[in-house]
């Protein structure tokens, strides 16, 4: 059976709404705390000062407004309450006795025994309110009690003189006016409270402070150390593992880490140099046979080539196993380099476009980095015809674009191409070579400077390379 619009029941409208809210809810929550984050601090010195200063923060808040809520404002109205008490003795007194003209006992005793400045003025009309202060507690209470106690006209100020609060009440015939000191009616030690509490926090944070940075700092020589590693830098010779005890373990396990695999490292390169050693006396020996044995020479020569392809690939493993993290860091001049290419383009016959945009000098591993560019350009060089190279150096990093107008890479391939032993039977083979390392060892080289490539599509028509690293 079908429902319309009418059978649904009375309500369904609010509970819509209200599973509506309820779903609406947890992503008003995420997008907060994503807000939160956006600002947040993002290094570990400057959160952990929050963890400690905000939880100080709100505890002097609560402590702060409990007392100024409580403790201020019952004092202030309990001072009040008796400075008002006295007024009203006052003019108990001199409505008891009338007799005395002047009342000048009454007057002595207000002084003497209360601390009350009196005066009697005509019969004047009282002056108008004037403006009350931002915070106006202390008229507040005055207010309060000369209403409750005395309940005639009044008119108070506690603005003018800091120290002296003006009390005048509306009597018969007569205008009542009465100095008070604002202590005796107000709780003027407050900002000592106020002052210590705010002392001893900022005593805290200076005793805190520099103990969360000491806390801090091997957690950052550790990031820097494992940074330089991982770039292939040589790590700080003062590094050891210092700090609390899970940082010193990190710290321990950091170093063993480094340990194996530079030990793994040396080992692989130790055996595929003595596995290159053998094989190159091999070849070596193939040459000579060929260069002695008689025959045509159009199979000599195809021979000699199957040798020399031989051994270009076996450099080519021998350079990817090596790697070049053994180089030290040092200065690479662009523009010489760009130099170098525009001859290499003349004799490939090619067209070379070069354009440098800030300091042409960069601190990289010289020999690494030109071979990660001369494998990179030599792609484009090998299958293009047109080829444009732009540097961007600036602020810590180094841009270098490639742009060609060569067949280019379909966009599902281009992260596959990086990776060791991968040769494309497409339009384009990036490694011409035979061995497919090319592209390996150029983002091997990248990324041990903590930079990556990337390829798009260029504007040329053809293949763009993009080289990040920091210089």
């Amino acid at each position: 059976m079908a429902t319309t619009q009418l059978d649904k029941p009375k309500g369904s409208g609010l509970g819509d709404l209200a599973l509506r809210t309820l779903r609406a809810m947890p992503r008003a929550w995420n997008r907060f705390w994503r807000l939160v984050a956006l600002y947040m601090p993002k290094r570990l010195y400057a959160r952990s000062l929050i963890i400690v200063i905000a939880p100080m923060i709100l505890l002097q808040s609560v402590v702060a407004f409990v007392f100024m809520e409580r403790h201020w404002q019952t004092v202030t109205q309990r001072l009040s309450q008796a400075t008002i008490s006295d007024i009203a003795a006052v003019i108990d007194m001199m409505e008891t006795y009338p007799h005395d003209a002047d009342y000048a006992n009454i007057i002595r005793i207000a002084q003497d025994r209360m601390q009350l400045k009196v005066d009697l003025l005509p019969p004047d009309p009282l002056p108008p309110p004037g403006p009350k202060p931002f915070f106006s507690i202390l008229d507040e209470a005055l207010s309060s009690e000369i209403t409750k106690q005395i309940n005639r006209p009044f008119w108070i100020d506690t603005v003018g003189n800091s120290n002296v609060v003006e009390v005048r009440v509306q009597l018969e015939g007569k205008v009542l006016r009465v100095f008070v000191r604002r202590s005796q009616a107000y709780a003027s030690n407050t900002h000592i409270f106020l002052i210590w509490m705010v002392g001893t926090s900022l005593v805290l944070l200076m005793i805190a402070i520099p103990f969360l940075r000491n806390q801090i700092r091997p957690i950052l020589t550790l990031a820097e150390a494992a940074e330089s590693f991982g770039k292939g830098r040589p790590m700080p010779r003062d590094f050891r593992p210092r700090g609390a005890e899970e940082v010193r373990r990190a710290g321990f396990a950091f170093i063993q880490m480094r340990e194996r695999i530079e030990r793994q490292i040396e080992q692989r390169t130790a055996m595929l140099t003595g596995v290159s050693h053998d094989l190159r006396t091999i070849l070596t020996r193939f040459k000579l046979q060929l260069a002695l044995a008689g025959g045509k020479s159009e199979t000599k020569a195809a021979l000699n080539q199957d040798i020399d392809d031989m051994q270009s690939m076996l450099e080519g493993y021998l350079s990817f196993a090596r790697g070049e993290g053994a180089e030290d860091t040092g200065r690479f001049d662009l523009e010489t380099y760009f130099q170098k290419l525009g001859e290499e383009a003349q004799l490939r016959g090619c067209k070379l476009t070069t354009a440098l945009t800030g300091d042409p000098t960069v601190h990289v591993r010289p020999n690494a980095f030109a071979r990660l560019l001369s494998n990179v350009i030599g792609n484009a060089f090998r299958y293009a015809k047109t080829v444009e190279v732009h540097a961007n150096h600036g602020r810590g990093s180094l841009t270098v674009i490639i742009d060609d107008n060569g067949p280019g890479i379909a966009p599902d391939k281009r992260e596959e191409v990086f990776k060791p032993f991968l040769r494309l039977d497409e339009a384009r083979n990036l490694d011409a070579s035979g061995t497919g390392l090319g592209l390996s060892i150029a983002r091997d080289i990248a990324r041990s400077h903590g930079g990556d490539i990337g390829l798009e599509d260029s504007p040329l028509g053809g293949l763009r390379a993009v080289i990040k690293v920091p210089a």
